[in-house]
């Protein structure tokens, strides 16, 4: 959502975001801090997570109770009301939701408003909800649902487990009074994304966070310190992190063991993410609470990508050029991860299709924002599957 937003404003656009993930106020951007009415997900245990997500049936209930929860907190904001109610018609052009993956309840937003409603996607598929927001219904036999562990389904018993998922967990959940958007901006590139029928107001823009490459940071001691780890590798290096989701350290003692030592077998050098101190680290072996993920991919040195396959950091690697391992947790990581197979031969090819494109992605967010608010909502883009009844 940041870099949506971004993009808005770095083209003129006054933008102001409730936000838990702070990103600083600047020119024609005001912010309002609700981080301390959520937790923050991040540093999370394997173990736990592992549990939640145990098979592409379960997490629903847990993901549900969430984005309820969620909603319920934003419902009670007294700044959210007040713009809803006072100054949402008369101060504002669009309104822009990142309304979660599972419950919609967020949708209210913007009922009672003739603005032009717009959602953001993080992941590249929304299963469970997109039937009745964005009026799109998948083939199961060509589409894998978002929680599934194939990109895609290429058995019949895997078509009929697809089926069941969509028939079993497509629900409307809570949402009473569902107000549909005019624009979806998803997370997805056909790099990373098997091909699939979409509605003609989704607007694709995978790679949108990612920034201008860099060199690593050399202003600073930890900055130099990786920089010559990089560069004084013979063998090159090799990234593993998973990210600020989960902490490596809660990797269960006999798995964080054979991976010591694996990796103290190697002739590569490895950068891991880790929290805290490592006993026994292998002498091969870098690591740190923190990592210039991006800029560090962006160096010729790196050869492997030891990742958890979330979509932003195979983002990352395919724009670098550099092939990934994946070390799948939960999620939609499998599908992910899946849907590079054929490109893990040769990541060059992969990074060159990825870059060509005939707009950036943050160009397509200004042109089909302004589009829809010159167009008074765009009606046209939505599918008419939308206009149908229950019957």
């Amino acid at each position: 959502m940041n870099a949506v937003l971004r993009a808005l404003t770095d083209n003129g656009h006054n933008v102001t975001a409730f936000t838990p993930f702070l990103d600083g106020n600047r020119q024609n951007y005001t912010e309002i801090d609700i981080s301390s009415m959520f937790e923050m997900r991040i540093g999370m245990d394997v173990a736990k997570k592992r549990q939640q997500f145990n098979s592409q049936f379960t997490p629903t209930s847990y993901m549900m109770k969430l984005g309820r929860q969620n909603c319920k907190i934003l419902n009670k904001n007294d700044q959210l009301n007040n713009i809803l109610a006072n100054k949402l018609q008369t101060d504002f052009d669009a309104i822009i939701i990142e309304p979660g993956i599972i419950s919609r309840c967020l949708s209210y937003i913007g009922t009672n408003s003739t603005l032009p409603v717009i959602h953001t996607s993080p992941i590249p598929i929304n299963t469970y909800t997109e039937r009745i927001t964005y009026g799109d219904v998948h083939n199961p036999a060509t589409v894998s649902t978002m929680l599934f562990q194939f990109a895609v389904p290429k058995t019949t018993v895997i078509r009929f487990q697809e089926f069941l998922l969509q028939v079993i967990e497509s629900k409307p959940y809570d949402l009473n009074i569902i107000n549909p958007p005019l624009l979806v901006f998803i997370n997805t590139h056909f790099i990373s994304d098997k091909p699939r029928p979409t509605p003609s107001n989704f607007v694709h823009v995978g790679e949108i966070h990612l920034k201008p490459s860099k060199k690593i940071p050399q202003n600073s001691t930890t900055g130099m310190d990786i920089l010559n780890f990089i560069e004084h590798s013979p063998h090159g290096v090799i990234l593993f992190t998973f990210g600020s989701t989960i902490a490596v350290n809660s990797l269960p003692r006999n798995i964080l063991s054979a991976f010591k030592e694996a990796i103290a077998e190697l002739p590569q050098k490895v950068l891991l993410k880790y929290e805290g101190e490592m006993e026994d680290k292998p002498k091969n072996v870098m690591t740190r609470k923190w990592l210039p993920q991006r800029d560090i991919l962006l160096h010729k040195n790196v050869k492997l990508f030891v990742s958890h396959g979330g979509i932003s950091g195979l983002y990352e690697a395919v724009d670098a050029g550099v092939p990934v391992l994946g070390f799948l947790l939960f999620g939609d990581q499998h599908r992910n991860i899946d849907n590079l197979v054929e490109y893990t031969r040769n990541a060059k090819v992969a990074s060159e299709i990825f870059k060509d494109r005939p707009m950036s992605p943050e160009k397509s967010i200004v042109y089909w924002t302004e589009y829809v608010i010159r167009h008074k909502g765009a009606e046209h883009l939505k599918s008419q599957a939308l206009n149908l009844t229950w019957y």
